[in-house]
């Protein structure tokens, strides 16, 4: 982790604050339940950066492309919506 070191703490702050989301946010990001998303993990269809017991984070550019992908499934399984 030595090539972190030098970034200035204020910059390490700002990126973990603009791209980084918890588990509840992944949740109203993606519009999914808690179960749903505890599943896609085990299943390995989205990955946390760091688990902090029943608290994930996560890279909100990974979430926003799960998300499209979320958003075309839906609309090949679920016509009617």
């Amino acid at each position: 982790m030595k090539e972190f070191e030098y970034i200035k703490p204020e910059l390490k702050r700002k990126f973990i604050r603009e791209c980084a989301l918890t588990s509840p946010e992944a949740l109203e990001l993606l519009e999914i339940s808690r179960p749903r998303l505890s599943q896609m993990i085990r299943d390995g269809k989205i990955e946390p950066v760091k688990k902090l017991g029943a608290v994930s984070l996560f890279l909100k550019d990974d979430l926003l492309q799960k998300k499209e992908e979320l958003i075309l499934l839906r609309k090949k399984y679920r016509p009617w919506e």
